[in-house]
Formats: structure tokens, C-alpha cells, sequence
């Protein structure tokens, strides 16, 4: 059994989390925290992609 890529784990769980928090501020009508939730998204995205990345050229996937 493969092991757990915890980093990509804790990435993948913000990227959902951001997803939800989307749609949580469409329902309460909030223009700020939708804005607010897509950066978020973009950035964690952003971050979790470079990261796995980084792992690739290293080996560890």
C-alpha cells in the first residue's frame, strides 16, 4: 500500500473546504465572501499544484 502524501492530503481538504465556503456565502448572499472564497481557492490551488510539483521532481510521488 502506498504511502499518505499528507501536504497534498491538507491541500486537497482546503481546496474542498474553499469550494464549500463558496457556496455557503452564494446562499447568505455575501458578494465579499464569495470573492473572498475564490482568491482563497485559486490560491490554495495554486499552491497545492506547485507542491506537487515540486515532489514529482523530487521523486516522492
Amino acid at each position: 500500500m502506498n504511502q499518505i502524501k499528507w501536504p497534498l492530503l491538507f491541500f486537497a481538504f482546503a481546496a474542498a473546504s474553499c469550494m464549500i465556503g463558496i457556496g455557503i456565502a452564494i446562499g447568505e448572499r455575501s458578494v465579499a465572501g464569495t470573492f473572498a472564497c475564490i482568491i482563497a481557492l485559486v490560491l490554495v490551488m495554486g499552491f497545492g499544484f506547485k507542491k506537487k510539483k515540486k515532489m514529482r521532481e523530487a521523486g516522492e510521488l
